[in-house]
């Protein structure tokens, strides 16, 4: 119990430390994260599609989904960026799937004046996402693990499914029994749209940032996964020597993020139409 109680009193002293160091004026963060995927291919294309052509277009969508992110970090504001890769796709479907790929980067948040401000690039052409910073019914579970050198908590959400998600771009079912068949067999929380969110936080870092969209918990967010896609820190830099200014995009169609989704939704729409026409009769 004497072990215990000075353990306590110990972490509660690190953690006021840790606070003095973070609440200074210069403070900057650098996270790098790494985002992975999984792709369920089994109803992608319908009947029509050989399991080699599907396995073909697997490895096109991981490679336009799997990334790495910075976060660049203050008390109050962070910039999520895609790291520059030499391997970026130049032509053909590996362009087009990473013009559909509209989650990530280029994203601004202030978590005191609740602005958040995203550009994103969609069929080539650039939007600018204007919107106020949308927070989640977090709940603490107590639980805990170590990431790198960090004692993390974990900390679950349950969130609206919007914006453009692969599994839409399937083939649509032929009739309405097949539809609903469909969607009785889907987990209750995928009928209604929603989104199961778990975050891993450390207060060793007190900020309540994180990758992404993610924000609101007493520390910087290492890990999140939701529905199909995982995000990890892999590294960490505290008041890195060669400090950056924290700036939000400013090029692109100004849309709120609900017109974001809507347009999205109508472009995959019209790419799933011309899709199908071309299995039925063109080339496939």
């Amino acid at each position: 119990m004497i072990f215990k109680h000075l353990r306590i009193q110990v972490i509660l002293l690190f953690l006021t430390v840790s606070s003095t160091l973070f609440a200074q004026k210069d403070f900057q963060g650098k996270a790098y994260y790494e985002t992975k995927t999984s792709i369920d291919m089994s109803s992608f294309g319908g009947r029509d599609m050989t399991e080699e052509r599907k396995k073909q277009i697997a490895e096109r969508m991981k490679s336009a989904l799997e990334k790495t992110f910075i976060l660049t970090f203050n008390q109050s504001e962070a910039l999520y960026e895609e790291e520059e890769s030499l391997d970026a796709p130049t032509g053909g479907r590996g362009m087009r799937f990473g013009m559909m790929n509209t989650s990530g980067g280029d994203q601004y948040k202030n978590v005191k004046s609740k602005a958040f401000i995203q550009k994103k690039d969609l069929f080539g052409k650039q939007f600018l996402i204007k919107d106020s910073l949308q927070s989640l019914d977090w709940k603490l579970t107590g639980e805990s693990k170590i990431i790198g050198q960090y004692t993390c908590f974990r900390a679950e959400a349950v969130k609206p499914k919007t914006g453009f998600d692969f599994r839409d771009f399937r083939r649509p079912p032929r009739d309405k029994a097949e539809e609903s068949s469909k969607k009785e067999d889907q987990p209750e929380a995928e009928q209604q749209n929603d989104i199961k969110v778990v975050a891993w936080y450390t207060p060793q870092i007190p900020v309540n940032l994180g990758p992404d969209v993610y924000w609101g918990l007493p520390g910087l967010i290492l890990e999140i996964s939701a529905d199909n896609t995982t995000i990890l820190c892999s590294k960490i830099v505290i008041n890195p020597s060669d400090k950056e200014d924290i700036k939000a995009p400013t090029k692109g169609k100004e849309v709120t993020q609900a017109e974001f989704d809507k347009i999205s939704k109508e472009k995959m729409e019209e790419m799933r139409d011309m899709y199908r026409g071309r299995g039925r009769g063109g080339r496939r």
